[in-house]
């Protein structure tokens, strides 16, 4: 399979959950960790040593889990308590970090905490961090899904009309259905 990132600059925490499309996982093993990482361009800190299987497993553990918390707050209910464990526990590993709490009434919220740091934890940490800022913050009820035909991947819209995670692609995939339906009417 060829990896490429379809879509890369929204959100860091939506990056990563992009990483896995409908098509398979783009970053089940450590090549493909690294390759993302790249497209990152500066967003998060180098791994030092390189990528091995204990970075992917920390960091496929912080996308599964946002998935399963981003999922619950924008339908308004309560993350899943074993989402928040996880995230909780990646967010631990940096030098400061958040640590989310939910309370009925008030929602979702996130309190510092400093505990010591974990080296090995911190890209997973960073991660977590940016899910914790989403998940937080005032535009995670705007978050949507790619409106094209087997498409999953989610994006922030800088325009209100905007339906595709690419239009380039989704949204001419798209085009071109209707037309040929149109053609065949």
């Amino acid at each position: 399979m060829t990896v490429n990132f379809p879509l890369i600059g929204e959100h860091l925490a939506l990056d990563l959950l992009n990483t896995r499309p409908a098509d398979g996982d783009l970053i089940a093993e450590p090549e493909g960790l690294a390759r993302w990482l790249a497209e990152q361009d500066g967003r998060l800190g180098s791994v030092a040593g390189g990528v091995g299987e204990a970075e992917v497993a920390a960091v496929v553990a912080v996308r599964e889990a946002a998935r399963a918390a981003l999922a619950a707050v924008r339908g308004g209910e309560r993350p899943p308590v074993d989402a928040l464990r996880v995230l909780n526990a990646a967010l631990a590993g940096a030098p400061a970090h958040r640590e989310l709490t939910w309370t009925a009434g008030a929602g979702l919220a996130a309190d510092r905490r400093r505990p010591t740091p974990d080296p090995a934890a911190r890209l997973a940490a960073e991660l977590a961090e940016a899910v914790a800022e989403l998940l937080t913050g005032p535009r995670v009820g705007e978050v949507r899904e790619c409106e094209g035909a087997e498409c999953v991947l989610l994006f922030l819209p800088a325009h209100p009309r905007r339906r595709w995670c690419v239009a380039g692609a989704c949204g001419n995939r798209a085009r071109v259905a209707r037309y040929y339906a149109r053609r065949r009417a």
